[in-house]
């Protein structure tokens, strides 16, 4: 489950330890005091109702303002999978690639919403086993007005279901940067369906669904923390993206042709629009409007734009020249990691996280996969999967009780004294990546068999615009 703030107050800050109060200041409350005691004496009932209508208006005021947020973050989510992913990943690919790779993005916002409203949101966040939600919430019966308890008390049910739908388009969206330029459409629309119901349902009801094995709060056996989405999310749309390369193989001519990015210009305006879409992704998992989505909210732009720096800096040493394409990556890479200690950690933690993400993920883009020769075509396993894994792990050093008490002051992570959440991390994203590996390949040998992977040569050669839809990015004749 998302960490909501239902945390006594003194968990959350420190009320003054002692307040000075002048003499006439003194009087005039005294005064109202004594006038609310008479009152109360002489008209019980009337003042009951009183407060009572107050204590109604709050919650109305509270819901209202909540729910607000709520809606513009589910807003903000989806606008990362278009615009933004749509954008940050077509400027990557080659001219006669645009479009389809824009489509993957933009096609899965409705396939991905159908089967959510269908079955998806009730295997994910409806009561059952540790490993799968069951039926209850199948056809959204039960998901209206009035708000779930166990996920979000104060906005209606069917807010937290439609912010909780954006984050299950946006992951299969992330997949397709491996096989960009080489799958079948009707393939792909067959391999995310297929994943849904594998990967992300299991893996969306065991990290976030009451009872799910590793659920942090509400009953799971190897309770591990992730804000919002750090295994559910990226380790698996990574790793599931490493196995579609692998699987699939290199584009033709790869490496020894030029494959480079055909509009960087793009890229940037879809990078840029991802770090405002993941303030939504990050601060909104509070699923409240308070001071901790304030918190996720810091910790996302600071680790974002360390890792920027951290990939900018690197790149600079190692080539002579600070490349924009590195340093937007590197940005992104900062914003995985943050995803899942984004509401358990402090500012400067969340700037070493981000650092140390746009380094590594550097390294894997730019020397781990050359040595492997994999052909990870737009670099998701190695932003995604290696900055969720990071991320993951350094939730459990870095997570404390002063910003998200959800252990009612005991150690929230290895900074607060319990090393033993490291290794519940650990096993989490053990877990993510064994079912990504396994769900993938089984669902791509499935895929293939039934409508073929891979586009032919011909079709490869000639761009998946024309071959997959008949269309073409840009009129050049015009």
């Amino acid at each position: 489950m998302k960490p909501t703030e239902n945390v006594p107050k003194t968990a959350r800050q420190a009320e003054p330890s002692h307040v000075r109060v002048s003499g006439p200041a003194r009087a005039s409350l005294l005064t109202v005091l004594f006038a609310a005691v008479a009152a109360a004496q002489t008209s019980g009932p009337d003042l009951a109702k009183r407060l009572d209508a107050i204590e109604k208006a709050h919650r109305a005021a509270q819901m209202s303002g909540d729910n607000a947020w709520m809606l513009t973050s589910a807003a903000l989510v989806l606008m990362m999978t278009g615009p933004g992913l749509a954008l940050f990943y077509c400027g990557l690919v080659r001219r006669k690639n645009v479009l389809s790779t824009m489509m993957h993005s933009f096609v899965l916002m409705g396939l991905v919403t159908v089967l959510w409203a269908v079955v998806g949101y009730s295997l994910a966040f409806s009561e059952g086993s540790p490993f799968l939600g069951g039926l209850r919430y199948l056809f959204l019966n039960g998901v209206g007005a009035a708000p779930n308890a166990d996920y979000a008390a104060t906005v209606p049910h069917q807010t937290y279901m439609i912010y909780q739908l954006m984050f299950a388009i946006i992951t299969p969206a992330l997949i397709s940067g491996a096989f960009a330029e080489r799958m079948r459409f009707s393939a792909m629309l067959l391999f995310s369906t297929l994943w849904m119901f594998v990967v992300y349902f299991p893996m969306a009801h065991m990290v976030w669904g009451k009872g799910g094995l590793l659920n942090g709060t509400l009953g799971g056996r190897f309770p591990a923390w992730d804000f919002a989405g750090g295994t559910v999310v990226h380790v698996t749309s990574g790793v599931s993206a490493l196995v579609c390369a692998l699987y699939l193989g290199k584009r033709a001519g790869y490496p020894h042709e030029s494959m480079r990015p055909h509009n960087v210009v793009l890229s940037v305006i879809g990078a840029s629009l991802l770090w405002v879409g993941w303030f939504g992704f990050n601060a909104g998992s509070a699923v409240s409007a308070g001071s901790l989505a304030t918190s996720a909210f810091v910790a996302t732009h600071l680790a974002a734009a360390a890792a920027a720096l951290a990939w900018m800096f690197a790149e600079w040493k190692v080539s002579g020249k600070p490349g924009v394409l590195g340093t937007i990556s590197g940005a992104v890479a900062g914003l995985v990691a943050i995803t899942p200690a984004s509401g358990f950690v402090q500012p400067m933690p969340a700037i070493l996280i981000g650092a140390v993400a746009g380094l590594v993920c550097y390294l894997m883009v730019s020397k781990v996969k050359k040595k492997f020769g994999y052909d990870d075509a737009l670099d998701a396993f190695g932003v995604h999967g290696v900055g969720g894994t990071l991320g993951a792990i350094l939730t459990g050093v870095f997570a404390t009780r002063v910003v998200n008490d959800l252990r009612a002051g005991k150690p929230m992570g290895l900074v607060d004294g319990d090393a033993g959440q490291v290794l519940n991390q650990a096993v989490a994203v053990l877990i993510a990546a064994g079912l990504a590996v396994v769900g993938t390949f089984v669902i791509l040998k499935i895929c293939d068999a039934v409508v073929g992977v891979r586009v032919d040569t011909n079709q490869e050669i000639e761009g998946l615009d024309l071959s997959m839809h008949g269309e073409e990015g840009y009129n050049l004749e015009g």
